[in-house]
C-alpha cells in the first residue's frame, strides 16, 4: 500500500512531537504522519527524570551555561551551536508550558535543580518524572489536531525511500512495516524527520527503553548519510543494581541534592577524584565507579541521600522513592546499590542545528542527531534542551524546503525490501545473536577500552552483521530481525569510530592512549554507504 503525506515523523519522543506541533504552526494545512514502533509514550523522553537545563536564575548567565557545556564537551563541542541552543532555552521552556507541561514550582517560580557539571541551579523539572510530564502534554497537544496529525502506533520504519533528483539524491519518505498486520507500506512525503532517539540497547547494561536500537542512525547510514562521534557513549553512573529486573535509573539530580557515592567498605568514592566530587561530569564519575569495581571485585557501589530530610526526599523524588521502595530499598533510611550503564549517544547523524542532513528532504532531531552540541561528553539535562530547539528550527527550515520541492509520489519504491508475509522460523537465532552482541559491546566497548578488545569486538560484530543481513533479505520480516539488523550496523559504527580516535577524551577512554591529543580535536566522521556504494566497493 502507498500512503501520501506532507511530512513523515519517525519517533514519538519530545523531538518528534514538538516538531509536529511546530510544523502545524508554520503549515496550518500540513498532513503529518507520526510513525512509532510501539505506543506513543514508549520513548527515552518518557524515562527522563532530571529535566531541561535553561538559564532562568538571577545569578546564572548564558555565558556560564555555555562555559559549563564547552568544558564538559572537552574541546569537541561546536561553540556556535552551543551558544544558540543555550540562548534559546528560556523561550522553549515558555513554549512547553504553553503546551500544558506542568513544571515544578516553588512560591510561584520554577524550581531549579542542579546536576553534575553545572555551576548553578538551572535544571527545570517536574519532580523526578520530567520526561513523562512533557510526553503527556505533547501527546495530548498532537491528539488535539486530528485534521493535521495521524499517529501510526506499532509500525516500524525499515529504510528510507530515496530518488535521484537533478540536484542529487533526495529522500521521498520511508518503508513502513506492521508486524501485527503483516503489511508493508510505502509512505511518501517531501520531508522525512528522524527523531528515533538513542541506540544504547546495543549494550547489555543500559538505561534505555527496549525500542532504542539505533534505527535512525542505521537507516540514515544505509541511505548514504554521514554519522559522527559514535565512540562517545555516555554511561550514566547510577543505574539501580537489581539483577534480573527491568533497569531503573537513579537521576543525577539525587547527587545534585546532596546524595553521595560510597564504596561497599564505607569510603566516599569521589573524594579527591575531582574538584566537584559527586557533582563531577558523568564520564569522570562513571570511570571512578568502574575503577572501584574492578579493583574491589564488588558488583556495585552505594548511593546515599538518607541524611536528607525524609519529607524532602519523598517530595523531590516521588518516583524514585516509590520505585526503590517497591524493589526493597527505602532511600530515606539507607543507601542503595548502583552501577554505571550505557545511557546516551553523543554522536549520531551529522546535521545542522536545523536538522538538515546531506540527503535533501531528510531531517533529524534529538539524540539521533550530531549537531556538535555535546562534543566528547554531554552536560546533564542538555539533551532535552537540544531536542526542543532543534525541533523548532527544523520545523521552520523543512517547511521552507517543503514549499519549494517536487517529490515523485509513486513508482520509486525498491521492492527488494519486501519479504514474505509468512511467519518466521528459528527466532532463537535472532535472540541468541542479540544477546551475543549485547555482551560483546558491554565487555569490549565499555567505559574503559583497549585497541585489542575493540578489534576483537569488531570481528565478532561483523560476523553477526553479515549473518543478520542475509537473514533479513531471505526470511519473513519481524521487528526482532529488523532491530538486530540496525543494532549490528550501529555497533559496527561505534567500534570503527572508537578505533579511529587514538587518544582518551571525554567518554572515550583508551588504555593504549591514555592522554588527550590535540591532533584529535575534531569530529570522527564515517561516510554513509548505500547498497550501491557497497556493491561498487566490492567490485573494485
Amino acid at each position: 500500500m502507498e500512503r501520501y503525506y506532507d511530512f513523515i515523523v519517525v519517533g514519538s519522543g519530545i523531538a518528534g512531537l514538538y516538531y509536529s506541533l511546530k510544523v502545524c504552526e508554520f503549515n496550518p494545512k500540513a498532513k503529518i504522519a507520526i510513525v512509532t514502533k510501539k505506543g506513543e509514550s514508549d520513548t527515552s523522553t518518557n524515562r527522563a527524570q532530571g529535566g531541561i537545563a535553561s538559564v532562568l536564575g538571577r545569578t546564572d548567565s548564558f555565558e556560564m551555561h555555555i562555559k559549563d557545556t564547552l568544558t564538559t564537551g572537552q574541546g569537541l563541542s561546536h561553540k556556535e551551536v552551543v551558544e544558540e541552543i543555550v540562548q534559546a532555552g528560556p523561550s522553549v521552556i515558555e513554549e512547553l508550558i504553553s503546551y500544558g507541561v506542568r513544571f515544578t514550582t516553588v512560591d510561584g517560580k520554577l524550581d531549579l535543580g542542579r546536576e553534575g557539571g553545572h555551576s548553578y541551579n538551572r535544571v527545570v523539572h517536574a519532580s523526578d518524572f520530567t520526561g513523562r510530564e512533557i510526553e503527556r502534554a505533547l501527546i495530548n497537544a498532537c491528539r488535539s489536531k486530528p485534521d493535521n496529525i495521524d499517529i501510526f502506533r506499532d509500525h516500524m520504519v525499515l529504510d528510507l525511500i530515496t530518488f535521484r533528483s537533478p540536484d542529487g539524491s533526495a529522500c521521498a519518505g520511508a518503508f513502513v512495516f506492521s508486524e501485527e498486520e503483516r503489511e508493508f507500506d510505502a509512505f511518501y512525503a517531501p520531508v522525512t524527520m528522524l527523531s528515533t532517539g538513542g541506540l544504547c540497547q546495543v549494550y547489555f547494561h543500559n538505561t534505555n527503553p527496549r525500542i532504542a536500537t539505533g534505527d535512525g542512525v542505521a537507516m540514515a547510514y544505509r541511505a548514504g548519510v554521514s554519522v559522527a562521534n559514535l565512540e562517545f557513549i555516555q554511561f550514566h553512573p547510577t543505574l539501580l543494581y537489581t539483577p534480573g529486573r527491568w533497569p531503573f535509573l537513579i537521576s543525577e539530580a539525587v547527587r545534585g541534592e546532596g546524595g553521595r557515592l560510597v564504596t561497599v567498605d564505607g569510603r566516599f568514592l569521589m573524594e579527591g577524584t575531582h574538584e566537584l566530587e559527586d557533582l563531577a561530569p558523568r564520564d569522570v564519575v562513571a570511570r571512578a565507579i568502574d575503577k572501584e569495581l574492578k579493583e574491589s571485585g564488588e558488583e556495585y557501589v552505594m548511593l546515599d541521600i538518607s541524611h536528607r530530610d525524609a519529607g524532602f526526599i519523598k517530595k523531590r523524588f516521588p518516583n524514585i522513592y516509590k520505585e526503590c521502595l517497591r524493589r526493597g530499598f527505602d532511600i530515606t533510611q539507607r543507601d542503595i546499590p548502583v552501577v554505571p550503564a550505557a545511557h546516551y549517544s553523543c554522536g549520531g547523524v551529522v546535521s545542522s542545528l536545523s536538522g538538515e542532513t546531506e540527503l535533501a528532504g531528510l531531517y533529524v532531531a534529538g539524540e539521533v542527531a550530531m549537531t556538535g552540541m555535546h562534543g566528547a561528553n554531554r552536560l546533564a539535562s542538555n539533551s532535552l534542551l537540544e531536542s526542543v530547539v532543534m525541533a523548532e528550527y527544523a520545523a521552520e527550515k523543512s517547511t521552507e524546503y517543503f514549499k519549494n520541492v517536487d517529490v515523485p509520489r509513486s513508482g520509486i519504491a525498491d521492492t527488494t525490501l519486501y519479504s514474505s508475509l509468512q511467519y518466521p522460523r528459528e527466532k532463537i537465532l535472532v535472540a541468541h545473536d542479540r544477546r551475543v552482541l549485547n555482551r560483546v559491546m558491554s565487555d569490549f566497548v565499555g567505559i574503559v577500552r583497549s585497541r585489542e578488545r575493540l578489534n576483537l569486538a569488531l570481528e565478532k560484530i561483523q560476523q553477526i552483521k553479515a549473518g543478520i543481513e542475509q537473514y533479513y533479505l531471505a526470511t519473513p520480516a519481524t521487528y526482532g530481525v529488523v532491530e538486530l539488523r540496525n543494532m549490528a550496523t550501529v555497533a559496527d559504527l561505534i567500534v570503527r569510530s572508537a578505533l579511529m580516535r587514538l587518544e582518551s577524551r571525554g567518554l572515550h577512554y583508551l588504555t593504549d592512549y591514555p592522554e588527550t591529543n590535540p591532533k584529535y580535536e575534531c569530529d570522527t566522521v564515517i561516510k554513509g554507504m548505500t547498497r550501491e556504494d557497497r556493491a561498487n566497493e566490492r567490485a573494485s
